[in-house]
């Protein structure tokens, strides 16, 4: 997999040509399964092909069972300086209803010894939204978090895909997903947690200390184009086309010399304006108006702003300084507002 991943950095060096790499991420899977030797190589030829010589952010994915001392001893060495940690829960039995491989003492441990080999720009993974979570328990787990005083945490609200195990067994009438009112106590709670201990609440599902949001994914809230590389990642050339390579391992590693490993989209003008809006009002820097009128012109501006004008007098929506923004405490609300502005 590694010589096929390889392969693909040399042969799509041009796909953002004109465009400085400033940020490299290695997730979408088990990073950490790679030893830190993989992960420099493959920085190294980024580097190679790319001519990028200084990263902002080099930010690798890690199961908290991974990261053993003698792994973080080694990663040091690399460029990698960002670790993003797939914790979950600080809660044993929540772990297991998860079946995650780590308990909570593991997951602890991972942060501390991650520090203890000088990695400072640490991202937490936490799940709330979880059947038979009570709010003492997500509570505690916050307080967890907080005493690891890591800049920067990723919390998000547990969802029920219908082909994965979960889904399988709310099928069999074996799990039932939260009551609203429980995800809306659970939620106001880990935003008074995070905005006590200075947290920003930058987007959905992050917050971070002051100057330490993620990079990498700012910039793709930004709409800026980015590169995927491997079996399902995503890229967008920052225009008019998403890219996606198959899923399958098998049929990436076959096919990968003969180039039938993806497939391409072209974005309609609508398609282009929805995604806008989208990820701009995931975040909390909202719409920027006047850039919204120079890239999609007055039609579309004006039947974003008619819809703006409704969802405010509904208490929905804010604008300050020429953007539009959904209020956190309206974040769980997100869809729905959003939705609203699509054009179909």
């Amino acid at each position: 997999m590694l010589n096929a991943i390889v392969c693909e950095i040399r042969e799509r060096k041009n796909y953002l040509a004109g465009h400085k790499i400033e940020t490299l991420y290695f997730g979408g899977g088990t990073p950490s399964v790679c030893s830190p030797q993989q992960m420099q190589l493959m920085i190294d030829v980024v580097k190679e092909v790319y001519g990028s010589l200084d990263f902002s952010e080099i930010t690798m994915e890690a199961n908290p069972e991974d990261l053993i001392e003698k792994y973080l001893e080694e990663l040091s060495g690399t460029d990698v300086n960002r670790l993003s940690i797939g914790i979950q829960s600080f809660n044993d039995r929540h772990l297991k209803f998860f079946n995650r491989r780590h308990d909570s003492g593991t997951a602890y441990n991972s942060v501390i010894n991650a520090k203890k080999y000088g990695f400072d720009n640490i991202n937490i993974d936490l799940i709330y939204g979880v059947p038979g979570m009570s709010l003492s328990e997500w509570e505690q787990t916050l307080d967890k978090f907080i005493k690891l005083d890591v800049p920067h945490l990723s919390a998000y609200h547990l969802g029920i895909e219908d082909k994965t195990i979960l889904g399988k067994r709310r099928q069999k009438g074996l799990l039932h997903p939260v009551a609203e009112e429980e995800s809306m106590s659970q939620y106001a709670l880990l935003e008074k947690v995070a905005s006590a201990s200075d947290y920003e609440h930058y987007e959905i599902s992050n917050f971070a200390k002051t100057g330490m949001r993620a990079v990498h994914n700012s910039n793709y809230w930004k709409g800026l184009p980015y590169i995927g590389i491997g079996p399902s990642a995503h890229s967008f050339n920052g225009v008019d086309e998403r890219r996606w390579n198959i899923s399958s391992n098998n049929i990436y590693l076959r096919e990968i010399k003969s180039g039938n490993y993806f497939e391409i989209e072209k974005l309609s003008d609508n398609d282009r304006y929805n995604e806008f809006i989208l990820t701009s009002l995931r975040t909390s820097d909202g719409v920027d108006l006047e850039l919204l009128l120079k890239k999609f012109g007055k039609e579309k501006y004006d039947a974003f702003i008619k819809i703006y004008k409704k969802l405010t007098l509904q208490g929905l929506v804010n604008e300050k300084s020429g953007k539009l923004y959904v209020p956190s405490e309206n974040f769980l609300l997100s869809n729905h507002i959003i939705s609203e502005f699509f054009i179909v």
